[in-house]
């Protein structure tokens, strides 16, 4: 397959757009109100043909301006509409590995303003950076350039093929974020003062960064929203490459799976990670227990170790870290099954996925307020604090007495009656008037909430603190946002509910 000329266009003196010099040539912007957006900016060749299962090679410099008023080609090709609610576009094309940037003061380096480079999830299947959800509009409004990136996705971003690089998904990231060290500068941003994001795959993304030794030089803070570490051993990895191979009827090789076009591999990603075709109990059991079947690989190369002891080492610890969650990321999804759970006592439901008596019982004793709200909510809530609310404990355990600090996001969607996966995200972005953001968050969502998530972000990124106790000087100190009161809390130990499952 041959890989396309870029869209490059002559200097035009008749275009009012910014324009900015980089290391691979010249990009032109387009301005809203105070500030400016550069969009799709290729930081690696297109991963087709014989790049694929590469590593990602940067991308050639280009004669000319390069047009970078419109979203660039994504790689997401199918979107997890039953789990996320973000409008994450699919975008088509082969350059598919770029970056947006949103700049309050494009070619004015000697601003040094901070970075927030923004990592979207979705499984490490799906999702993309052109949702308008990610756009840097507020945060440019409060003096902070922002970037989003893209990466390569399920199989081609993180599967196991003999004869090629590992993680090339999370090679994507570190090429992304080395293109933000040499050309950030150019849109008026810090280098030294890079803070990464990201939520729920993103989330996770950002834990992989943080404590991976290659990654160190390449940011200085970073937040977490929801994450899910991928963490997936070699000897999994291998079993789903050989199970989709075997689907697919060709070799476990580099040359079986290049032989298959992108749409086949999607349409067998999911059978190969669940062969054994399990009822959803049983496949949401064996997620629980094992975790994504798709994601950052334990490669001993990039990731020598789990993430948790890597952390736990020490790596990482000189960046402050800010992580948390929704408190019912999934409940939504059990709430369909809640007239049929309704006579089903909550310890029998639950012990298809805590086989462990004692922490059966612990865990129940300690979600009491849960448990009066029937037996789904209580599988809801669990699924989230398996997933989600228990590893943020582990991590900010893991960070011992470096900088951290936990959150909770309490408030409830009118839509949903639930604190669910991805309603803190607008919140966070603090647009709350954006596309689709009422059906998640209903009609009116709170702005002063808004106000308060996206304050805290903005004082990470500029002052390296979101402005409430560490959980590393007060183990268990947890700010709550959306829980009710008139005034910011933070609860001693406010994940208490989860212990028993650390």
């Amino acid at each position: 397959m041959s890989i396309p000329a870029p869209d490059v266009e002559s200097a035009d003196p008749t275009q009012d757009g910014p324009t900015v010099t980089i290391d691979a040539g010249r990009v032109r912007g387009v301005w809203r109100d105070a500030s400016a957006a550069f969009l799709g900016i290729p930081f690696a060749e297109p991963p087709v043909g014989p790049l694929r299962f590469e590593a990602p090679v940067p991308i050639a410099a280009w004669d000319g301006v390069r047009d970078a008023t419109k979203l660039g080609p994504t790689p997401q090709r199918k979107q997890l509409a039953e789990i996320t609610l973000i409008p994450e576009p699919s975008i088509p094309g082969d350059s598919t590995l770029n970056v947006n940037v949103y700049t309050p003061a494009p070619g004015k380096p000697e601003t040094a303003l901070p970075v927030l480079v923004y990592i979207h999830g979705g499984g490490y299947t799906a999702g993309s950076p052109a949702s308008p959800w990610y756009d840097g509009r507020s945060f440019n409004r409060d003096g902070v350039v922002t970037v989003s990136l893209s990466y390569r996705l399920g199989f081609d971003g993180f599967g196991y093929i003999d004869g090629a690089p590992s993680n090339r998904g999370v090679r994507d990231w570190l090429l992304a974020l080395d293109w933000v060290q040499r050309n950030i500068a150019a849109f008026g941003g810090d280098p030294a003062r890079v803070t990464i994001a990201g939520q729920s795959a993103g989330g996770g993304a950002v834990l992989t960064l943080l404590g991976m030794p290659a990654a160190q030089h390449l940011f200085h803070s970073a937040w977490s929203l929801s994450g899910a570490v991928g963490d997936v051993t070699e000897a999994r990895a291998k079993t789903f490459a050989e199970t989709l191979a075997r689907l697919a009827g060709v070799g476990a090789t580099r040359d079986g799976f290049a032989s298959l076009p992108e749409t086949r591999i999607l349409e067998l990603q999911d059978a190969a990670s669940n062969p054994d075709n399990l009822d959803p109990m049983a496949g949401v059991a064996a997620m629980l227990e094992n975790g994504l079947p798709w994601g950052p690989m334990i490669d001993g190369e990039l990731l020598t170790q789990p993430t948790f002891d890597s952390l736990r080492s020490g790596v990482g610890g000189d960046k402050p870290l800010v992580l948390g969650a929704t408190d019912d990321e999934f409940t939504m999804a059990t709430d369909a099954a809640k007239n049929k759970l309704r006579f089903v006592p909550a310890s029998l439901a639950l012990g298809k996925l805590l086989t462990d008596k004692g922490r059966r019982k612990a865990y129940l004793a300690a979600n009491k307020a849960q448990h009066r709200k029937g037996t789904a909510a209580v599988l809801g809530r669990f699924m989230t604090d398996s997933m989600f609310r228990a590893p943020l404990v582990r991590v900010a355990e893991a960070r011992g007495s470096h900088p951290t600090w936990v959150y909770r996001f309490s408030w409830a969607s009118p839509k949903f009656g639930w604190a669910v996966h991805c309603l803190d995200v607008p919140f966070w972005f603090d647009c709350l008037d954006s596309e689709k953001v009422d059906l998640i968050a209903g009609d009116n969502p709170p702005q002063s909430l808004a106000t308060e998530l996206h304050g805290a972000a903005v004082s990470l990124v500029v002052e390296g603190t979101p402005g409430w106790r560490a959980w590393s000087d007060a183990p268990g100190a947890t700010r709550v946002f959306g829980g009710g009161g008139s005034a910011p809390e933070v609860l001693p130990d406010g994940l208490a509910e989860v212990r028993a499952l650390v």
